[in-house]
């Protein structure tokens, strides 16, 4: 027996996974903490149960030991105390154990002066690892102290593999790794001391100060704290090139690696690893996983393509099942990671390339804001990213060649799996590998591995007949032997008689992806009536993963209700665990088939009614949850407003738990809440489907996540407006303006006039609903396109107009807007001072509101006008907090205005760092994907050029802010940039450009509202 537990618990018997429903697996790790020690009954409950166990949990703890023996397959293993329980474990069952002990043997042999011997030792004891220990049970009683510990040996022994590394002078080859690592666990000071000095080996000193430099942000940002001495006394090593950091003068020869020779990892590159568990049990395809292998192999050899190889055949025939297994075998030639994506090709709407790109550069490092808006930019993005690195790419059930074409890299050093139902001739270059179902031996061999070899040994004729009448389609033989794993007093003749008596089901077993449907009916039949319910109404829901929650929701019925409900479903196989989100919730899963049968079985034996009711339900549980973990998230201080859609609240304690980290659960659920907006649509319920988005928003704009944020708007308006729901389109119009007119428009043209008619329009809605907080806030919006087209008087009564609807209201976040607009204004007009005593009383409100981002975004305005007004260091002091505080909460938007600001100062008083400062705004503001921001940055980037004499520079980059303005709109901002790119078209000699400049600059001072025309 084997018991692992450095990733996701499991247990292995002869090579044969032990299969565990929840609350088993949660007994085996509490009491793998303890190997070989008594466990007080006590303490297994309270690790089982938590602080609510059932009355009789001493009882029900006593059978779940009897099933866990059972599993285990040795009545022995697990013993009974005086109220206590222990697990026997053996020398070398445990990869806990051979951990420790490869580290003391690695630990010893370093000090006795073998580095070679120790770093091997130290290496194979990492690669046991397989992600966090007791992944999935980790936040239990008794299991957390046990994983804190095993999770810290881990980091401290990476940290002493790399420190002897570098001692060989191996830092070439480990530089990728230590990348990602300080990625991981940006607080660990030995592993960014290890990383720069790396880089300084490799010739790349600037890269070993910018880590420096991003770890001191980072320990301010978050701790508060300066970086310690050793990677203080590092940066000034670096600094003065010490010679006691160069390599050593003799690297003993490296060994080949799998990847070695692949280009070193650039910095904060991190490597991603998507690849769902390998399966425990695969069985056969011998000469094609030799196949594979060539192919796999051959990837990055000089000259050759990207190494593309297809998968076809019917459902349930094992495509996936073999990608995986092929993947997971040769995972160790990609070391810059590992992606997969489900494109649900068997479903009505399959994954649009464009989505799954998004979630590639995702997970590649690229910030969601600086993704770009189209399937082709995103594409080129995804070949550039891996286009010196060695990665693998899993592309499973694909639905044709024109979605997966730009899920492609172009790089020699990757390669390309992909699964689907029709063979995908028309891919060029692509290998292509028809699957077909097992032969019999195999078949029954896979029986025998899930269902028990020696059960299938006792019974051998009828297992050929059990694997016949599964058509020896791998997924059905499989479903089989779990109904055979899952009822140990079954023989195997009796589960040939069910099949038999499905005589017309067996007819369709034979003919393809039926024989799956065949399969999942006879699982189905086995469940109680309440669980079979429970699955119809899982299969009911768009998302590709829940947790327990949501089971409830969908059922209205306790958690532990649901969760035995789920268990029973996992027993059956018809149910998955997916892993554990960033709330420490397990996630169950569907597979695709699974779920196309639950919904025929929910089409047949539930009401359309009921199916709605449920659905209704869930969104309600989101919805509940969404509008309190909102309330924390910092943002626009827009006045909430909620609709009367019926929500579902869940458990007090239950709650408090999910939502400890508001932004941790927003990461977990918003994008199945995203897909929730758009079932809700589908659904006609519209409430819902606004409260949701509205809930949703504030999130994508921390995220960046703007993607989202315009498709859950979009439908949920297009739904308000088909059911004439005026308070939800107003409410999401609001929120959509902000995205469309701050960020990346969508096309080309005048975005703060497209401002001024949405909020005319939005003042329209609200208006009629009788909303006034709205109408304040409407008005504040229209205020902005006001101000950008240079009517300056019209936009005064209008701010004026803002600020008493919201002094009625007493609605502090309407009157902070006010204010904060009436003083654009002013500065717009010259009047800084007045803009000064306009933003001291929003600065004031905004830390009544108690919300850190305007609180920010008041500061910036502020310090802003007081440099104007001549208060310079007042002025200074409010734009370096501000500038603090933006990066503290990784506010992209805001940190570019501070940065554009003190750009300005720096212009103004001759300070040297005003080319860099106006550098670092251009830079953040085209990443991600801010236009206005990044016309300014540019227009000040070319003015300390050309006061440096740099005109050709100059020229360049005034020209490109010029282009950006047009599709702005803001003339106030476009014609000083004009007339400075008029100087320098002068001083270049080129004095037509130099006129035409002036006249454009003088037309738009005449005539402003022509701005962007172009």
């Amino acid at each position: 027996m084997e018991f692992e537990v450095l990733g996701p618990l499991q247990a292995r018997d002869h090579e044969t996974a032990v299969r565990l429903s929840p609350k088993l697996a949660g007994l085996l790790a509490a009491l793998l903490c303890r190997p070989n020690v008594t466990v007080a009954e006590e303490r297994l409950i309270d690790a089982v149960w938590g602080e609510e166990p059932p009355r009789s949990a001493v009882k029900s703890l006593q059978i779940y030991v009897h099933h866990l023996r059972q599993e285990l397959g040795d009545p022995g293993r697990v013993e009974r105390g005086a109220m206590s329980y222990r697990l026997i474990v053996r020398p070398g069952e445990l990869d806990a154990g051979r951990f420790e002990q490869a580290v003391g043997d690695g630990r010893n042999a370093l000090a006795e002066g073998d580095p070679e011997r120790g770093v091997d030792l130290l290496r194979d004891a990492l690669a046991l690892w397989r992600g966090p220990a007791f992944s999935g049970h980790e936040t239990m009683p008794l299991v957390r102290e046990e994983a804190a510990r095993l999770d810290q040996l881990r980091q401290t022994v990476m940290e002493e593999r790399f420190e002897a590394e570098l001692a060989l002078g191996r830092h070439s080859g480990i530089i990728a790794e230590l990348a990602a690592l300080v990625a991981e666990y940006p607080f660990r000071e030995r592993l960014r001391a290890q990383l720069m000095i790396a880089f300084y080996r490799l010739g790349r000193p600037t890269e070993a100060l910018e880590t420096y430099r991003q770890g001191r942000e980072v320990l301010i940002g978050e701790l508060g704290l300066e970086p310690g001495r050793e990677l203080v006394r590092l940066e000034q090593a670096i600094l003065t090139n010490d010679p006691s950091l160069d390599a050593p003068a003799t690297v003993p020869r490296r060994r080949t690696e799998p990847g070695a020779g692949a280009a070193a990892e650039p910095p904060g590159f991190p490597v991603p690893a998507q690849l769902p568990p390998d399966i425990a049990d695969f069985t056969g395809r011998g000469d094609l996983m030799a196949v594979l292998a060539e192919r796999l192999a051959g990837a990055g050899a000089p000259g050759r393509p990207v190494a593309v190889t297809a998968i076809a055949g019917m459902g349930g025939v094992g495509k996936t099942a073999l990608a995986l297994h092929a993947a997971h075998a040769h995972a160790g030639a990609f070391p810059d990671g590992r992606l997969y994506v489900n494109l649900r090709g068997a479903e009505a709407d399959p994954v649009d390339p464009a989505q799954a790109l998004y979630g590639f550069l995702l997970a590649l490092g690229v910030e969601g804001s600086a993704v770009p808006d189209s399937v082709d930019q995103r594409s080129a993005l995804f070949r550039s990213r891996l286009a010196d690195r060695r990665v693998l790419v899993v592309l499973d059930n694909a639905a044709s060649e024109a979605q997966v074409r730009p899920l492609i890299p172009a790089g020699a050093g990757c390669a390309v799996l992909i699964t689907a139902r029709t063979p995908l001739t028309g891919l060029e270059g692509a290998r292509l590998i028809d699957l077909d179902v097992f032969d019999p031996p195999q078949a029954v061999e896979l029986l025998g591995r899930v269902a028990g070899a020696d059960r299938v040994a006792a019974e051998p004729e009828t297992a050929e007949e059990i694997v016949r009448l599964c058509g020896h389609a791998p997924l059905a033989v499989r479903i089989a032997g779990a109904r055979l794993a899952g009822r140990p007093q079954w023989t195997l003749e009796r589960l040939s008689r069910l099949l038999g008596d499905e005589r017309r089901r067996l007819d369709v077993l034979a003919a393809g992806d039926l024989a799956v449907r065949a399969s999942f009916a006879l699982s189905y039949a086995g469940l109680a009536p309440a669980t079979r319910r429970a699955f119809r109404l899982m299969g009911a829901l768009e998302v590709t993963d829940v947790a327990s929650w949501a089971a409830a929701a969908l059922l209205d019925v306790s958690l532990d209700e649901a969760e035995h409900h789920i268990e029973a479903l996992v027993d059956a196989r018809l149910l998955d665990i997916a892993g554990t989100d960033t709330t420490g919730e397990l996630r169950y899963r569907m597979h695709d088939l699974v779920r196309l049968f639950a919904r025929e079985r929910g089409e047949d034996e539930d009401t359309p009614e009921e199916r709605r009711a449920a659905l209704g339900r869930v969104l309600g549980a989101w919805l509940w949850l969404a509008e309190q973990a909102t309330e924390y998230i910092p943002g626009p201080c827009y006045a909430t407003m909620h609709g009367p859609a019926p929500r579902w609240p869940l458990p007090t304690a239950h709650a408090a738990a999910l939502l400890i980290d508001p932004m941790a659960w927003f990461d977990a659920e918003a994008g199945h809440m995203a897909t929730a907006v758009g079932h809700a649509c589908a659904l006609g319920l519209d409430d819902l489907a606004w409260d949701l988005a509205g809930c949703l928003e504030k999130y994508f704009d921390v995220r960046g996540r703007f993607d989202d944020w315009r498709f859950t708007h979009e439908t949920a308006i297009a739904a308000c407006r088909a059911a004439g729901n005026v308070l939800g389109e107003a409410v999401l119009r609001r929120g959509m303006a902000d995205l469309i007119t701050w960020t990346t428009p969508q096309a080309p043209g005048n975005a703060m006039a497209g401002m001024f008619d949405q909020g005319e329009l939005v003042l329209d809605l609200f208006q009629s609903v009788g909303e006034r907080r709205g109408m304040a806030d409407a008005l504040v919006m229209r205020t902005w396109g006001l101000i950008s087209r240079g009517a300056l008087r019209a936009a005064v009564e209008s701010a004026e107009a803002a600020l008493d609807l919201a002094e009625s209201e007493d609605y502090l976040g309407g009157r902070a807007r006010a204010y904060q607009v009436m003083a654009v204004a002013a500065y717009s007009d010259g009047k800084a001072a007045v803009a000064v005593t306009h933003l001291t009383r929003c600065l004031e409100l905004a830390r009544l509101l108690g919300n850190s981002r305007y609180e920010a975004t008041a500061m910036q305005f502020l310090g802003a006008a007081q440099c104007e007004a001549g208060r310079v260091d007042r002025g200074r002091e409010n734009l370096l907090g501000s500038l603090a505080m933006t990066r503290a909460i990784k506010d992209r938007y805001g940190e570019v205005f501070s940065l554009l600001y003190l750009a300005r100062l720096h212009i103004r008083l001759g300070e040297p760092e005003a080319l860099a400062t106006a550098r670092e705004a251009a830079g953040l503001s085209r990443r991600h994907g801010m236009n206005h921001h990044l016309a300014d940055a540019l227009g000040l980037v070319g003015e300390v050029l050309l006061d440096q004499g740099r005109v050709t520079e100059a020229v360049a980059e005034l020209e490109e802010s010029v282009r950006v303005w047009r599709t702005r709109g803001w003339p106030s901002f476009m014609v000083p940039v004009l007339r400075t790119l008029a100087r320098a078209h002068q001083a270049a000699g080129d004095h037509e450009a130099a006129r035409a400049a002036l006249a454009e600059a003088d037309a738009l001072t005449t005539h402003p509202a022509e701005a962007g025309a172009d």
